[in-house]
C-alpha cells in the first residue's frame, strides 16, 4: 500500500476500532461530521492538517500514527535475504583473499 490516502484511511480506521469507537462518535470528538470521517475512511476525502490533528487526538494517539506504513512480512524477508547474501560474499572474498595472502607468504 503505497498511497498516502489509503494508509491513511486504513491506520484512521485501525486506531478508531481499537479505541471502539464508532464513525459516529470519532467524528463527535474531532468535530467533523460522521459522513466526512466515512470518507476518509473510504479514502475519497484527505483532511487538512487541523482535523488531522483533532482526529489524532480524539484517537489518542500521535499524528504520524496516522501516516505509518509498516514493511510486509515479504519485504522484511527480502531484506534479511539480501543481508544475509552480502555477509556471505564478504565471507567468502576476505577468506579467499586471507588464503591467497598466506599462500604467497609460504
Amino acid at each position: 500500500m503505497s498511497n498516502v490516502r489509503k494508509i491513511f484511511a486504513e491506520n484512521l480506521k485501525k486506531a478508531r476500532a481499537k479505541c471502539g469507537f464508532s464513525q459516529e462518535k470519532l467524528a463527535e470528538k474531532a468535530e467533523v461530521s460522521t459522513h466526512y470521517v466515512a470518507m476518509i475512511e473510504f479514502a475519497r476525502n484527505f483532511p487538512k492538517s487541523e482535523v488531522i490533528e483533532r482526529l489524532a487526538n480524539a484517537l489518542g494517539i500521535q499524528v504520524y500514527e496516522l501516516f505509518y506504513d509498516p514493511p510486509s512480512p515479504a519485504d522484511e524477508l527480502e531484506k534479511l535475504h539480501l543481508s544475509i547474501i552480502s555477509d556471505v560474499k564478504k565471507t567468502i572474498t576476505e577468506t579467499i583473499s586471507e588464503a591467497l595472502g598466506q599462500t604467497k607468504k609460504g
